[in-house]
């Protein structure tokens, strides 16, 4: 029996077992202990396909693993939180009841963006659209930048259901868009070849530093805004060539 073959989809399955476990933490309103539970699955999720390049065991199932991994870790979970949002909201739509459950938008746009990317060869060695665990911990920062904030304008933009509705149409929106973002792997070790990812990195620890929780919605919404900034540099430099 070749053991080593196992050890990427066992990775792969604990990544599993953390979304699920985050899952109960969600029903108990326990957003912490959710998103550190989110954070090993998303921590594993790596560690899976580097296991499988480095055992030279990677292979379709795998691939499939992986999706079906993410889908609840990166794709239930958030949909989950932001049902738990949408149901503590302030309410000013009459047909209340039905509000909190379009917060698992995020969860569909989370779906078919992992299909897609099953497919896309185009994101080898990028990403197009917003990566389904990036979108996870923008979302599931949501109820503990609520918790330790202090501004009465944080918890009333967060506690508002039209901007949690936007939140959730923009994050299925995000995750599907033909948008290249650049990838967080090092392919070469130098700094040239590196530049932008850290950049990236210590700007991101800066924000965590300086703002923690709150930190987290700013790196995503960073990560965006960096891979548009640097896709129109390189755009305009093949131009200039």
């Amino acid at each position: 029996m070749n053991i080593k073959k196992h050890i990427p989809n066992s990775i792969t399955l604990l990544n599993l077992l953390c979304g699920c476990i985050a899952m109960v933490f969600v029903s108990k309103s326990d957003f912490e202990m959710a998103f550190y539970f989110v954070c090993l699955g998303i921590f594993l999720d790596f560690f899976d396909g580097f296991f499988a390049r480095l055992l030279k065991v990677s292979g379709p199932l795998g691939l499939q693993l992986d999706s079906l991994a993410d889908m609840v870790t990166s794709g239930l979970v958030p949909g989950y939180v932001m049902f738990f949002l949408l149901s503590n909201s302030q309410h000013e739509i009459s047909a209340s009841p039905i509000l909190p459950y379009l917060g698992f938008i995020i969860t569909m746009g989370s779906c078919y963006r992992l299909a897609v990317f099953n497919i896309d060869t185009r994101q080898t060695n990028s990403f197009i659209g917003l990566p389904t665990p990036a979108n996870a911990l923008f979302i599931l920062s949501l109820p503990l930048v609520l918790k330790y904030s202090d501004s009465l304008f944080i918890l009333e933009v967060l506690t508002n259901q039209w901007v949690l509705l936007a939140i959730t149409l923009f994050s299925a929106y995000i995750l599907n868009a033909e948008i290249p973002l650049f990838s967080l792997k090092v392919k070469k070790f130098s700094l040239k070849h590196n530049a932008l990812q850290i950049v990236f990195l210590s700007f991101s620890f800066l924000l965590l530093l300086f703002f923690q929780y709150a930190g987290i919605p700013l790196v995503i919404i960073s990560y965006v805004l960096l891979s548009i900034v640097s896709n129109k540099y390189l755009l305009d430099e093949k131009k200039k060539r």
